[in-house]
């Protein structure tokens, strides 16, 4: 569809069931990953980055991660567009 108007990508953020959470490390930190960021890019595609919070606690910084691809991460990632492309196209307006 070519209306004039330019998007660059749309963006959902996704909780990440506590049984399918997993840990990464950066700079010796270790973080628990809890969410993911999805996006459907211009051409179509899907990217997604995971993000977590320090397992140690405190206010450490929301770093993102490269997700862990699994059946199991990879079908909530598809299930979370179906369902958000699903939820844009049922929008109700301003």
């Amino acid at each position: 569809m070519d209306d004039g108007i330019e998007i660059g990508a749309l963006a959902l953020n996704v909780s990440i069931p506590p049984a399918l959470r997993w840990e990464d490390e950066r700079r010796g930190e270790r973080f628990e990953l809890q969410s993911l960021t999805v996006r459907l890019l211009a051409d179509g595609t899907l990217a997604a980055k995971a993000y977590g919070r320090p397992v140690a606690g405190g206010r450490g910084a929301y770093v993102s991660f490269p997700v862990r691809h699994s059946p199991e991460i990879d079908a909530l990632i598809l299930d979370a567009a179906t369902s958000a492309g699903t939820r844009w196209a049922d929008h109700r307006g301003l």
